[in-house]
């Protein structure tokens, strides 16, 4: 087969994989169309809405996890700080936050070019990734809008590791 078959080859969409994880954990989703799902995911710290997008024109499928965060005029730079400090320990994937409208989220793409297909694991290593990423940096978040603390202490004590039992 040569490279141009491969390029000319049909997938599916890659939403059709997402909607499968999403029955197979029970969580509550949403088709908004043909190119968006979106699902509500129960974590640790906070309910997670996640949406996929799939983005025909450049061939990816993206992913936005968002969780409730409402931000005061007061603590903007500093969480717009820690956004920045937080990306800069991101291999994968990063945060964003908008401040007009008061959405903090991580985001990530998937790219599919050339007529790929994406794979069960694919999407669900997108979707775990999110999700790990929002539950390990959710209470360094919460730190700087809740306790008033600077982005570097709340992003120090958010990392903090414990060894051994209590």
């Amino acid at each position: 087969m040569s490279l141009m078959d491969f390029s000319q080859q049909t997938r599916g969409n890659p939403l059709e994989i997402v909607e499968r994880i999403a029955t197979s954990h029970d969580w509550s989703f949403e088709r908004a169309g043909e190119d968006e799902i979106t699902l509500l995911v129960e974590g640790k710290w906070s309910d997670y809405q996640i949406s996929f997008t799939w983005m025909f024109d450049i061939e990816a499928l993206h992913i936005a996890c968002a969780f409730e965060f409402k931000t005061s005029e007061h603590v903007r730079s500093e969480v717009q700080q820690l956004v920045a400090m937080v990306n800069e320990q991101m291999w994968v994937g990063h945060f964003d936050f908008w401040a007009q409208d008061n959405l903090l989220m991580y985001r990530h793409a998937l790219v599919l070019a050339g007529g790929m297909a994406a794979s069960g694991r694919q999407c669900e290593v997108l979707l775990s990734t999110a999700l790990e990423s929002c539950e390990r940096y959710f209470p360094a978040f919460q730190y700087v809008l809740w306790a008033g603390r600077s982005a570097r202490e709340a992003l120090d004590a958010a990392m903090f590791e414990t060894a051994g039992r209590a």
